[in-house]
């Protein structure tokens, strides 16, 4: 089983699929919680260079409601994170496939909502 939903947007910047993949989150109702420049983290840490890769932690919070109410420490798996990463010919989207994440916990109702956030997040990136 993938861990990620992916789609290669072509002929793209970072920063123009980082726009439409807010409004995409936005459109389902998830909003950007953390953000984090992997690139400038890794330069400023370790003196590496590599291509642009940003991590967006999004959340919708009905789903999120929904979860920590089925199980409180659930938390240690949100937000939902989405990966922009700088690729040959453009930029790569992954997002991450909630019921693989969340395969670990025995909770039948929990993964119901897992599958639930799956589809709004292929359907974000295939919105980008």
């Amino acid at each position: 089983m993938s861990y990620t939903i992916d789609r290669l947007i072509e002929g793209q910047d970072l920063e123009s699929v980082d726009a439409r993949a807010r409004e995409a989150l936005a459109a389902k109702g998830f909003g950007v919680l953390t953000e984090i420049d992997v690139k400038a983290t890794m330069k400023k840490k370790l003196d590496k260079d590599m291509a642009g890769y940003r991590i967006l932690g999004a959340c919708n919070p009905g789903m999120a409601w929904q979860a920590i109410g089925m199980e409180p420490r659930v938390g240690a798996m949100l937000p939902c994170n989405v990966i922009l990463r700088e690729v040959e010919g453009g930029v790569e989207v992954s997002a991450i496939d909630p019921v693989a994440s969340m395969s670990a916990i025995d909770n039948d109702e929990l993964k119901s909502v897992a599958g639930q956030v799956r589809e709004m997040l292929a359907e974000v990136v295939a919105a980008i």
